[in-house]
């Protein structure tokens, strides 16, 4: 059931980060009122229960990649990468663990997004298998064009390195926050995008979970990037099931709110939540209160307002439907996307080849601009201690496997003369 109403007036900036911490209902079914207290009072992000694995044959996008081959790990042992491999010129991004740092190659020159993890606090909030999931989904993700890259991995004995494509065309919240909303082809385009980044992860059996304005990156051509792939679960084909409670407030999906076993359909939830903030300024159920947020996804009335297409209120409709066997793209996943409406104008062939221009391309001038960076980070002065010339460490038994190199780019972790 949809209500319409005049549009609202947007809130962009009066809403800032949100941190969500959430706890895995245990036990029976408890009341809402329990469930939420749990929900706003606890401090573990995610709890991971097994799951259920069911197989399916391989997608034909999946069969395609493995026709052109993988990009395989470099032996750790004889990776020369190293912290002083590398200047670092500024802070650009702040995580649970860590920053991410924009840092330059010395030799080869070229420019990327480091993410530096501390070790000893992964270890302390026993989120190893987050880490590695990351790095395992980043390797599967290398050739995706909406997908942000990993070039190298590497860590030393206290720290970990993630050395990431530099995206700098600002995050898709930062141009939310500065435009309240987006016209709504520029809007489609971005959704299209990402329709395909999530296609392609499903078909490899990777759920993403995380999608929200903060994680899609815009490049300096004004391509969608996604990234931050801690939260994702991998092994589950469509049809497979989750009970991990874990994601943002805003973008949870209903059925993990209740508890309930769900599927990859949550990411096409999560692609509805954004794409109503796109059209609307705001989250499809937002509320300042947690509690409220969290009833009103579950029970309130989806409010479509004015000024958008049929189209568009229908993919918003079916995106956006609660009973997750009615929601578009659970049976097909994106193919059910593709064959709505609202992208009728959409070449799929010439989007993923990147040969749509973009409604809008970020002036940047150059690989090393931070101009659409928060200056909350750029403004940070770098860690002293990141930019020490210590000598890549051995892998610690709890990120065994870690380190990574593309032989591609096997040229630039030889040792700096």
């Amino acid at each position: 059931m949809t209500v319409s109403h005049d549009r609202p007036m947007t809130y962009a900036k009066m809403r800032g980060l949100v941190t969500f911490f959430s706890a895995l209902l245990k036990g029976k079914k408890a009341g809402f009122s329990d469930f939420l207290h749990k929900v706003v009072s606890s401090q573990k992000l995610c709890q991971h229960l097994d799951t259920q694995k069911i197989l399916r044959p391989q997608s034909r996008l999946r069969r395609q990649k493995e026709d052109k081959g993988t990009v395989s790990s470099v032996n750790p042992k004889t990776s020369q990468m190293k912290p002083s491999d590398f200047d670092y010129l500024k802070v650009i991004g702040k995580g649970s663990f860590g920053k991410v740092l924009l840092a330059r190659h010395r030799k080869h020159g070229g420019y990327y997004a480091m993410k530096v993890l501390q070790k000893q606090m992964i270890v302390k909030r026993k989120e190893q298998r987050h880490v590695m999931v990351e790095r395992n989904v980043l390797l599967k993700g290398l050739q995706h064009p909406f997908l942000v890259g990993l070039h190298f991995s590497f860590q030393t004995a206290n720290t970990l390195y993630f050395v990431l494509d530099y995206v700098n065309g600002g995050e898709l919240f930062y141009h939310l926050q500065r435009e309240g909303s987006f016209p709504e082809p520029r809007a489609a385009f971005y959704a299209a995008e990402m329709a395909m980044a999530l296609g392609y992860l499903h078909s490899l059996n990777i759920v993403y979970r995380d999608l929200k304005p903060e994680n899609i990156l815009l490049d300096s051509e004004g391509h969608v990037k996604l990234t931050d792939f801690g939260l994702c679960k991998e092994g589950v084909a469509i049809g497979g099931v989750m009970h991990t409670f874990c994601g943002t407030p805003e973008y949870l999906a209903p059925e993990v709110l209740q508890g309930h076993s769900y599927s990859p359909a949550v990411d096409w939830w999560g692609l509805g939540s954004v794409l109503f903030e796109m059209l609307y300024g705001l989250p499809p159920f937002y509320s300042h209160s947690k509690a409220e947020m969290f009833e009103n996804i579950l029970q309130a009335p989806l409010q479509l307002y004015s000024g958008v297409s049929q189209a568009a209120r229908s993919l918003l409709e079916g995106l956006l439907e609660r009973d997750v066997f009615k929601r578009l793209g659970e049976s097909r996943d994106f193919v059910e996307l593709q064959e709505h409406p609202f992208f009728a104008s959409i070449n799929w062939d010439d989007l993923l080849a990147r040969k749509v221009t973009a409604p809008f391309i970020p002036k940047v001038t150059g690989p090393s601009d931070v101009s659409y960076i928060d200056p909350e980070f750029t403004l940070q002065p770098v860690p002293a201690s990141v930019n020490d010339r210590c000598q890549a460490g051995a892998a610690s038994e709890a990120f065994l496997g870690f380190s990574y190199m593309n032989p591609v780019e096997y040229v630039a972790a030889e040792p700096v003369s």
